[in-house]
């Protein structure tokens, strides 16, 4: 859009967005909102106010329920205590990840999110490379992560045929088929309910917290119980072989991990929650803690009520939670105590795609991704990123199509998850480190600020953030095989050099950043 052919109805969407923000900005800080001028014009209006925000985060999180279900690396290298401890300092460390991203989102809350803010706080010299690369690999978290939760769903969906006929074996294939179906459940919600996404948010709080109290109130009721000791000191496990003790809990923090990713999500849907410099950040950092605490409550009335840990673990279906529900029903109950939590988890599958399209849409709309027109591209009708949901549809099928020949594939995806996500908080949190340091006059006016303990909290995230990726590419199992090795090495490696090739081909040319547009319009 270039300044001449600026239109005055532009003008007044321009005016009105930064109303909306009510955030007084330096020019370099409204490019994003300017870029989204025509869009604005051709879809609906910011329709999410701030409890929809804070629903969306929340269940979109679903940090209890992806904790219960994806514990298995977390039981298998830890045990009870590692994989109750591994989640304390895990919920810990992305407490401050959480606080330096909301800050971040205040000042600049836009789709775009970790790309956007290395443009915004890195060193001019720098900030169109380290955008561009980081825009990238923002895309392959999030499309992961999608990957991640339709792929669970379909496969617990094997697990509980197995639970009701122990002759099945849940061929790969069948898992993601599975998976298919899922997926397309989430491209029609995405599409043809998308409208209903505040009202269906606040909803669906109501049966995230519901669910959560059912669930509890049964492994408190019904379940045996281990001890406390059991639970706390003495139950560590290294099933999985590997070196030592300690190296074991340092991999299976991986299913700890997995339950707090994505805590900034709402940051994606910014351009369509109201005063979003304002209620974005309080949606982030109110929707971790309080699905943490939830989670915590929830690990250990689990951990409790787990009486083997081995036994959980080679249990027919595939998943501990499941082995859990069958030391305490009948197998109706276990089908009904699964769908009690497999509700909750489809829905987070569906606002996740949600997320991971804008996320994806955005990038695109600033020309960092190949076929950059087609995806950014605005249903006239529905108002939406139509085709940016629909390609992340069709890599979370590509995906699953890994678990066909590897048992682990959960494990890949969601290591690659994590390790894609903590190098784009790396790169985001140190820009603004940077900025806070060297030119701290230059930051914009934010509207939820860390003080003056926000440099701290900063470093100590980046910190949080190296060492979680340093961990997320390791095997689980000794000796390693081609069926339980670690293919997210692979897949970040492959992801991360062909950003560098793109970058060297075609984004030098074409690539500009968010930051710097406006100076040329």
């Amino acid at each position: 859009m270039a300044a001449t052919k600026t239109t005055a109805l532009e003008t007044m969407d321009i005016e009105l967005t930064h109303r909306d923000q009510d955030t007084p900005r330096k020019v370099g800080q409204w490019s994003m909102m300017m870029k989204c001028t025509v869009w604005e014009k051709s879809r609906s209006s910011r329709n999410m106010r701030p409890l929809a925000a804070l629903s969306f985060a929340s269940v979109l999180q679903a940090t209890w329920e992806y904790l219960i279900i994806s514990d298995y690396t977390g039981l298998e290298d830890g045990g009870l205590a590692g994989m109750f401890w591994s989640y304390i300092w895990t919920f810990i460390g992305f407490g401050f990840i959480i606080a330096s991203l909301a800050e971040m989102a205040s000042m600049a809350p836009t789709d775009g999110g970790q790309y956007h803010w290395v443009s915004e706080f890195c060193s001019p010299r720098h900030q169109k490379f380290l955008s561009y690369i980081t825009g990238w690999m923002s895309v392959l978290a999030w499309q992961s992560g999608t990957a991640s939760g339709s792929f669970l769903t379909g496969t617990i969906i094997q697990g509980l045929i197995s639970v009701r006929n122990p002759d099945y074996t849940a061929p790969g294939w069948q898992g993601t088929l599975l998976v298919f179906s899922m997926v397309l459940v989430i491209y029609l919600f995405n599409v043809y309910a998308a409208e209903l996404m505040p009202i269906l948010s606040n909803l669906l709080m109501i049966l995230h917290v519901l669910s959560w109290a059912s669930i509890l109130i049964v492994l408190w009721a019904m379940a045996p119980h281990q001890s406390a000791e059991a639970v706390f000191v003495t139950n560590w496990k290294n099933i999985g072989g590997l070196p030592t003790m300690g190296v074991s809990v340092m991999v299976g923090q991986i299913s700890a991990i997995y339950g707090c990713l994505s805590s900034d999500a709402c940051a994606h849907m910014s351009e369509e929650i109201k005063d979003a410099g304002r209620n974005v950040p309080r949606a982030m950092y109110w929707g971790y803690f309080s699905n943490g605490i939830m989670a915590a409550i929830l690990l250990v009335a689990y951990l409790f009520a787990t009486p083997s840990v081995e036994d959980s673990l080679n249990d027919s279906s595939g998943f501990p939670f499941l082995y859990v529900f069958k030391q305490i029903t009948s197998t109706a109950g276990v089908n009904a105590l699964a769908s009690i939590i497999l509700l909750p988890v489809i829905f987070s599958n569906i606002l996740f795609n949600a997320a991971t399209s804008r996320q994806t849409w955005a990038f695109a709309r600033d020309k960092g991704l190949p076929f950059s027109g087609w995806i950014s591209k605005v249903d006239t009708k529905r108002k939406i990123p139509v085709n940016a949901i629909a390609l992340s549809c069709i890599i979370s099928c590509l995906l699953s199509l890994i678990n066909i020949g590897s048992s682990t594939a959960f494990n890949a995806i969601i290591s690659v998850n994590t390790a894609a996500l903590m190098f784009t908080y790396t790169f985001s949190i140190s820009c603004v480190i940077y900025r806070k340091i060297w030119c701290p006059e230059t930051l914009p006016v934010r509207r939820w600020d860390l003080g003056r303990w926000g440099l701290v909290v900063n470093i100590i995230g980046l910190l949080y953030c190296i060492f979680a990726m340093f961990w997320s590419f390791w095997p689980t199992e000794l000796p390693v095989t081609a069926d339980n090795f670690n293919w997210s090495i692979v897949i970040f490696g492959a992801v991360f050099i062909l950003s560098l090739v793109m970058y060297a081909v075609k984004g030098k040319k074409e690539y500009e950043g968010p930051v710097v547009t406006v100076h040329q319009d």
